[in-house]
């Protein structure tokens, strides 16, 4: 459980004080469920697929990425004002969603089903995480409590780490009428029910305060929003490789699937504590500090994932991106929020559509130059090498962005 700087206290025992821990429990739940399962469970069901069904990466790629066109399409259509006062019903309607959508999957082999499941699936990822995030975020904020945010986005770890248990035990629990990775479908889906259950019974009603009705500024894009927009949108290129095909990688050359249930579950746990770990080096590097060093500690991490020797390369490549791919999404668009202080929903819509675009795109090259070479390294050196321009292009302009940031 996350610890509370300079205090002794725990994250949600810090929210307790404040009565804010049912609401920030019930976000955490519902980012487990929604993003956990709902978008990163297939990450360790795809190997199973892949051997099974016989699915190429160019097909597994292709299944992923509509999972992100649905993601996108569901933050931009969340991005209008037609749900405010409805936030609570629509983010448990999508949770509901999203446990029927998990369990669809086990009930198909049909690779189009699949790309139309995963997009629907990531609509309903998207409408749970924005307007769950609304009221949540909305609570913390008004109490001036930041442990909060990092007990709500913490939840997406927590959810990675379960869901690569749950496939790694499912195989020993009985379920010898199924697929391994039918299983797995229909064991998430399980889950998300009884999360889904725990939401509704402890999700308050809309967002504290809030100025949603106020018309904002046109956007004004300065130098520093345009590389800030640019390295986020270049970031979800990169970032999402790894993330889509991690366990597929370890399974290569392995004896058993020990390996890709450690790689996966390292990456949620590590991601379940990066938002607070990495609190702590503001004061010594600033916001954008932070977020060139998370760029580069994710470049390392995809370098040392195709150069170490198995079984070390997934665990150490699942350990940096757990470290940094919720640290630098959260950081980012604080950095462009504080870039575009007149038009900050803007901001933000446009850098969310970069991310999207950036996570359709990943996968689809990283399918296709992984089946034309027969191993992930290429497509994973590739998303090293983008990482690293990202890095370089923030400390070119560092001076500038903190500038206009004031960060």
């Amino acid at each position: 459980m996350l610890h509370c700087d300079r205090c002794g206290m725990t994250t949600l025992d810090r929210a307790l004080d404040e009565g804010l821990a049912p609401t920030a429990f019930a976000g955490a739940i519902a980012m487990a469920v929604a993003m956990g399962f709902g978008r990163f469970s297939y990450t360790p069901i795809l190997p199973g697929m892949m051997t099974d069904l016989g699915l190429t990466p160019a097909d597994a790629g292709l299944i992923a990425s509509a999972n992100f066109i649905g993601y996108l399409l569901g933050a931009v259509v969340a991005g209008y004002g037609w749900a405010a006062g409805r936030e609570r019903p629509i983010a448990l309607s999508a949770l509901v969603a999203t446990a029927a959508l998990l369990f669809a999957m086990g009930l198909t082999s049909s690779l189009l089903l699949f790309s139309v499941i995963r997009f629907l699936a990531g609509v309903a990822s998207a409408f749970t995480m924005i307007f769950t995030s609304a009221i949540v975020l909305s609570r913390g904020l008004a109490a001036a409590n930041p442990h909060v945010q990092s007990v709500h986005f913490g939840g997406v770890g927590m959810g990675i780490a379960v869901s690569s248990l749950m496939v790694f035990l499912l195989p020993a629990g009985g379920f010898g009428s199924f697929a391994s990775w039918q299983a797995a479908w229909f064991g998430g889906a399980v889950i998300a029910c009884l999360g889904t259950i725990i939401v509704a019974a402890l999700l308050p009603e809309g967002p504290a305060g809030g100025k949603n009705g106020e018309k904002e500024k046109p956007l004004v894009w300065t130098r520093p929003l345009v590389v800030v927009t640019l390295t986020y949108g270049l970031f979800g290129f990169g970032y999402v490789i790894i993330a889509t095909f991690l366990v597929a990688m370890a399974r290569q050359g392995a004896t058993d699937h020990t390996v890709e249930f450690l790689a996966w579950l390292v990456t949620g746990l590590t991601a379940a504590v990066s938002v607070h770990a990495w609190r702590r080096t503001v004061p010594q590097l600033g916001i954008v500090g932070v977020y060139l060093a998370g760029l580069l500690v994710e470049a390392i991490g995809l370098i040392l994932a195709v150069a170490l020797p198995a079984p070390y390369a997934p665990l150490v490549g699942g350990l940096m991106l757990g470290a940094t791919f919720i640290m630098v999404t959260a950081y980012g668009l604080q950095i462009g929020r504080a870039l575009a202080p007149k038009s900050p929903r803007k901001a933000l819509a446009f850098m969310t559509a970069a991310f999207g675009v950036g996570q359709i795109i990943g996968p689809l090259v990283a399918g296709w130059l992984a089946e034309g070479s027969g191993s992930f390294t290429a497509p994973t050196l590739l998303a090293a090498g983008v990482l690293l321009f990202c890095a370089a292009l923030t400390w070119v302009e560092m001076r500038r962005i903190v500038a206009a940031a004031g960060a």
